[in-house]
């Protein structure tokens, strides 16, 4: 009987996490494939008036790498690297409906939008930071600690000539007082010698 009992158990936590690999397995996929509706890039081109069809679809490339990264995240907080792509999210947020819908076969909840200025505490908005860079990197097979080059999230709005862009160097030597020193981010208890902070983000990802 108490091997049926432990048998029953094992199989039903077995289910269980093979169902939820699966979920968010397609998850992933609709992510990945999902089509954005296409007067978002129209409003940041308003913005942006300078980006070119192609760079507004990179802008959307973007946008969808952060959503990797949030779902990756599982609800921790992700902040956001990028002030393109940033205003590119908030335009999808507008339409409010699709992006209800979006979230919920993305993520099983509502992604909300946290701005720096109302994260708890600056701790709380570096960790986010550092968590959008490990998991950048990560994905596109860069050393955190030692990168040979930007993950896109990082580089996009340099790339792409944003004004009021997050400027990251891996140069930290060179970086100017606008600029954020990206692989100091990758430091687990500090760096000596930045020539500015790591915590350069528009908000990110959290909450339920």
């Amino acid at each position: 009987m108490e091997i049926w009992y432990i048998g029953c158990v094992f199989l039903v936590v077995v289910f269980f996490y093979v169902s939820r690999y699966q979920k968010r397995k397609a998850q992933r996929v609709f992510i990945g494939t999902y089509r954005f509706n296409k007067a978002i890039k129209t409003k940041v081109h308003q913005r942006y008036p300078h980006l070119t069809d192609e760079n507004l679809s990179l802008v959307i490339d973007g946008l969808k790498e952060y959503f990797f990264l949030c779902h990756e995240g599982n609800k921790r907080l992700v902040a956001m690297p990028s002030q393109v792509v940033d205003v590119a999210w908030h335009e999808f947020i507008l339409f409010t409906r699709e992006y209800q819908v979006f979230c919920d076969k993305a993520f099983d909840r509502f992604l909300h939008h946290t701005p720096t200025e109302a994260m708890a505490t600056p701790t709380v908005a570096l960790d986010g930071i550092k968590r959008a860079w490990r998991l950048s990197c990560d994905r596109e097979g860069i050393n955190p600690a030692n990168p040979t080059k930007l993950p896109l999230l990082f580089d996009i709005d340099s790339r792409l000539n944003i004004d009021d862009g997050f400027k990251y160097s891996l140069d930290c030597q060179r970086s100017n007082s606008n600029t954020y020193c990206a692989s100091h981010i990758g430091c687990s208890s500090g760096c000596a010698g930045s020539s500015g902070d790591a915590s350069g983000d528009s908000g990110g990802c959290g909450g339920d």
